[in-house]
């Protein structure tokens, strides 16, 4: 069991027994691992309950970077569960290059045949995956496809949000608990933009080069061919500071990007669902 290093308040710590005691009851479990927070904590505790009738499974595609994929891959290695990747092919589906308002529905229903074919396969009884009580609240069509395929999420059956998410993963010592939301590159385009590889590779080394640069967290959003930078507006300052924007501008433009542009605003989470 994974020890704890900090207090929780009773709340976390009933929720945290409980949904201890959830998976510790579950015969086997495939964990639907991106490597973000929350599908991490639940990778961890269903190894912690369950050992080796625990194992994850990443979804690999254009629209993962492949920063994240790293991520994933050493996260796990840390925890300790074993940790399987399946190639998805959303991108040759309509319904998910051509970026209509629920094209997260098809990204979860190509993911999850791949999860329930994979649990099935190996033997494991139920799919698992990450999604919380705050996700329940945001405009969310993959949670749909998710319960269609007979996924069960732990952390919002017991109530946890983001915030309790992060308070344990820190209390019990996980190096990544303060770790930005990524959500997929794809999120970088508004709906009805269609939705290509060489696009997505676009996004994915804009966002690098920033990130290089010193920014925590970023999103390039691509509408047509230009390119708006979103940032955190307490490290606008920085970015002013920091990057010599005729060469910015030069490596955008050498990815494809015929306008680049900084959002005042800052970035914001969920944006483009405006």
């Amino acid at each position: 069991m994974f020890n704890q290093l900090e207090i929780l308040s009773n709340e976390q710590s009933e929720k945290l027994y409980k949904v201890r005691r959830f998976i510790k009851n579950l015969d086997s479990v495939c964990i639907a691992y991106s490597g973000g927070v929350d599908s991490t904590l639940v990778a961890s505790l269903a190894f912690e309950q369950l050992g080796t009738k625990a194992i994850a499974i990443t979804g690999i595609s254009p629209a993962l970077a492949n920063t994240l994929r790293e991520e994933a891959r050493s996260q796990a290695k840390w925890i300790g569960v074993r940790h399987l990747e399946v190639q998805t092919s959303e991108l040759d589906q309509s319904s998910y290059s051509k970026n209509p308002k629920d094209r997260c529905f098809a990204c979860k229903k190509e993911l999850h045949k791949h999860t329930t074919y994979l649990s099935k396969k190996l033997n494991y009884k139920i799919v698992l995956d990450g999604v919380n009580l705050d996700d329940l609240k945001d405009y969310r069509p993959g949670i749909q496809a998710s319960k269609k395929a007979g996924v069960v999420s732990p952390l919002a059956k017991f109530k946890f949000s983001k915030k309790d998410i992060r308070d344990i993963s820190r209390a019990l010592g996980f190096p990544w608990w303060d770790k930005p939301a990524q959500p997929c590159l794809s999120s970088r385009f508004p709906y009805g933009h269609e939705i290509t590889s060489d696009r997505l590779k676009m996004v994915e080394k804009a966002e690098e080069y920033l990130k290089e640069g010193g920014i925590s967290e970023v999103r390039v959003r691509c509408q047509g061919s230009t390119a708006r930078i979103e940032i955190p507006q307490n490290e606008l300052k920085y970015f002013f500071n920091k990057f010599d924007f005729s060469e910015l501008v030069q490596f955008f433009s050498n990815l494809g990007f015929n306008c680049t542009s900084l959002d005042l605003e800052g970035l914001i989470s969920g944006k483009l669902n405006r």
